[in-house]
């Protein structure tokens, strides 16, 4: 079914289509989501908030190409809300991460693929010394799959800016993951 069809059948109180929906999108939201959290529980709470937002403006959604973009906007200014509001109220007291609630993992353990996981690792530990910039702009590019326009409308920037700034950022991810891990893309990676 195509996203129009579906956003239409959910503006209409179905629920199995708003199910549908949450269900194709649930991953590219949270993934969205803990990339600005950097916490699986935040990331969890932000994107619920995300679909509760979803739900309630659907009517201000337009057009069936763009919803991805339209989506991800919101996710990307809830996350936004929620961290300005946490910079506003500290916590109290931190918890050391021994105190803290366990939490399950989800999907396959590292045991099931260590080279995998590693790369992951990698990845992430790159990620993480990266510009925010140059992260939002792997994030909506290379791990969501957004067009160049679709980034530029979700950013509100020329398309030729969104293009320097993907270029950079693909060469500011190679250069930190080299000075992680010199050897890596040598020999197939060293991890």
């Amino acid at each position: 079914m195509d996203i129009v069809s579906l956003v239409e059948r959910c503006r209409s109180g179905d629920a199995l289509a708003w199910e549908a929906l949450v269900r194709a999108h649930q991953g590219r939201v949270y993934a969205v989501a803990w990339h600005y959290m950097r916490s699986p529980e935040e990331a969890r709470d932000a994107a619920q908030d995300v679909f509760i937002r979803v739900y309630r403006k659907l009517d201000t959604f337009r057009g069936g190409d763009t919803f991805l973009p339209w989506l991800l906007r919101l996710a990307r200014n809830v996350c936004l809300d929620r961290l300005r509001e946490k910079a506003a109220r500290p916590p109290a007291s931190d918890l050391p991460v021994e105190e803290g609630p366990q939490i399950a993992a989800e999907g396959p353990s590292p045991e099931d693929s260590a080279e995998t996981e590693g790369r992951k690792r990698l990845l992430y530990r790159a990620l993480d010394r990266m510009s925010e910039k140059g992260r939002e702009m792997i994030l909506l590019k290379e791990i969501q799959g957004l067009a160049l326009e679709e980034i530029s409308s979700l950013l509100g920037l020329p398309v030729g800016t969104v293009k320097s700034r993907s270029n950079r950022a693909r060469l500011e991810l190679a250069s930190a993951i080299r000075r992680l891990d010199p050897g890596y893309g040598a020999a197939g990676g060293s991890e």
